[in-house]
C-alpha cells in the first residue's frame, strides 16, 4: 500500500465513518479539523483528505469498525509503515496475529506475518513483539535474515 492508496481508502470511508458515529457534516469537519465545504467536496469525490487529514481521521476514529475492516485491524501500524519508510520504529507487544494475520515464514524464533486485508508484512519475535513492518516483502525478508 502506498500513501496515495491509503489516502484514497480514507477518502472513500470518511462518510461511512461519519455515519457510523452519527455525526453531521458540520460536527465531523470540526472533529477532523477541516472546513465543512472541504468535507462536502471530499464526500462528493472532488477533493481529498490528504495525508494529514487521513492520519487525523484514522487516529481520532481508531476504534471504528469501518476502519478496522478496511485495514484489517487498527490503521496505526499502516500509518507508521508509510511514515517511517526506512526508519526504525519501536513497537508495542502484539496479540500474535490471531485475527488479521497469516504466518508466512519462521526463522530462529522470529516469524513473518502478512495482514490479510492491507497485505503489509511484519516480523514478530517469540514474545509477539513487533520487530519491524513494511509493505515490501523483500525488505522484511532481509530484515528477518539479519536477525
Amino acid at each position: 500500500m502506498t500513501r496515495e492508496e491509503f489516502i484514497a481508502l480514507c477518502d472513500g470511508k470518511e462518510k461511512m465513518i461519519r455515519t457510523e458515529y452519527g455525526f453531521s457534516q458540520q460536527k465531523m469537519s470540526e472533529v477532523i479539523g477541516i472546513s465543512k465545504k472541504k468535507l462536502v467536496e471530499i464526500e462528493k469525490g472532488r477533493r481529498s483528505l490528504g495525508w494529514t487529514g487521513s492520519v487525523a481521521l484514522c487516529s481520532i476514529f481508531s476504534d471504528s469498525d469501518i476502519l478496522e475492516t478496511a485495514f484489517g485491524g487498527y490503521p496505526a501500524e499502516i500509518i507508521k509503515s508509510l511514515a517511517f519508510d526506512q526508519g526504525e520504529i519501536i513497537y508495542k507487544k502484539t496479540m500474535g496475529g490471531h485475527v488479521w494475520w497469516r504466518e508466512l515464514e519462521q526463522k530462529n524464533g522470529y516469524r513473518i506475518q502478512q495482514n490479510i486485508i492491507s497485505k503489509h508484512y511484519r516480523i514478530l519475535d517469540q514474545n509477539n513483539q513487533r520487530i519491524g513492518s513494511s509493505f515490501d516483502y523483500e525488505e522484511i525478508k532481509l530484515h528477518l535474515d539479519h536477525l
